[in-house]
């Protein structure tokens, strides 16, 4: 669906982006992470047409940025980093000027907008104005008002910033439900855990440069930390282990060993077969990985430089 290749942008002398490269599939949901400054929402800018590039190719569903950026805008939708919905409007009002926005038939423009209304649980506040909405309310109402067109691609800019556990719950489940329906998401977001739990591929960026892409999974194997706590009923299986395995983090009161391991399948085995072969019993183990919280603040460095928009 994304297609980036040496992907260049500045800001005077501020280079903001620096060769990016990055391929992103088609039904996929794609996270771009990074701290404040690293570029993120100015690679959704340039890639949602609303930026030009200085420099690389961008190819968005097989058409060129540059040369069809009215046939890119035809199959994409944008939520920013704030709703960008008109308040003094109801929702109904709001789901309307998109569907005039769009060029589309006012009858299938007012069916599409009661069909996300209700899709994203607005029913309710239909025709009340959008000032009376939460949130959350309008985060949806922002989300659905980018629906409108039925897009293929999706952009997502830090979607859920400000919302409370419950709405963010709530927008999590709108984004599976629509990668699962086909639709492409490009999101960004601060929140780790969002782009562990819902992205399929994760970009990081850091001043500029993707300095780490893979799968959440790829991306914690390639910070070192994994252990393997195992516990002893008695401290003379402790002390047998301890001279079994070697090089341990020895806890004497809990009765645990902790042991450097990836924590993959295969590791595992290992690590037990050797005490299995020593008759040593286990009398229980615990797998402790590197979380997304690891990947960050090991790729990326700090700045105190406000993001580009």
């Amino acid at each position: 669906m994304i297609k980036v290749q040496g992907l260049r942008k500045a800001f005077g002398k501020q280079v903001v982006l620096d060769e990016i490269d990055l391929n992103v599939a088609e039904g996929s949901i794609f996270s771009l992470l990074g701290p404040n400054g690293a570029g993120k929402t100015t690679t959704v800018q340039i890639l949602a047409t609303l930026l030009q590039p200085d420099a690389g190719t961008v190819s968005i569903a097989g058409h060129d940025l540059k040369r069809e950026p009215e046939a890119i805008r035809r199959i994409i939708g944008l939520t920013g980093q704030f709703a960008a919905v008109d308040t003094v409007l109801t929702g109904q009002q709001n789901m309307m000027l998109m569907v005039n926005l769009r060029h589309m038939d006012r009858r299938e423009g007012k069916r599409r907008a009661a069909e996300l209304l209700e899709r994203f649980d607005l029913t309710d506040a239909t025709n009340k104005p959008v000032t009376s909405y939460s949130g959350g309310m309008r985060r949806k109402l922002d989300l659905a008002m980018s629906l409108i067109g039925s897009p293929r691609l999706i952009f997502l800019d830090e979607p859920t910033t400000g919302l409370d556990p419950r709405s963010r719950q709530t927008m999590w489940e709108l984004i599976t439900e629509l990668a699962s329906s086909g639709v492409t998401i490009f999101l960004t977001t601060q929140y780790l855990e969002e782009a562990d739990r819902l992205a399929n591929r994760i970009g990081v960026l850091d001043k500029g440069h993707l300095v780490a892409e893979g799968s959440p999974a790829d991306l914690k194997h390639r910070i070192p930390g994994g252990h393997v706590e195992l516990q002893f009923a008695d401290t003379v299986h402790l002390n047998r282990a301890a001279q079994s395995l070697g090089s341990t983090v020895r806890d004497e009161n809990a009765l645990t060993l902790r042991v450097s391991n990836d924590g993959s399948v295969e590791a595992l085995r290992h690590l037990l077969d050797q005490l299995d072969s020593a008759s040593i019993p286990v009398a229980g183990l615990s797998v402790h990985t590197p979380d997304l919280d690891d990947v960050f603040f090991a790729l990326t460095g700090k700045t105190n430089e406000k993001e580009a928009v």
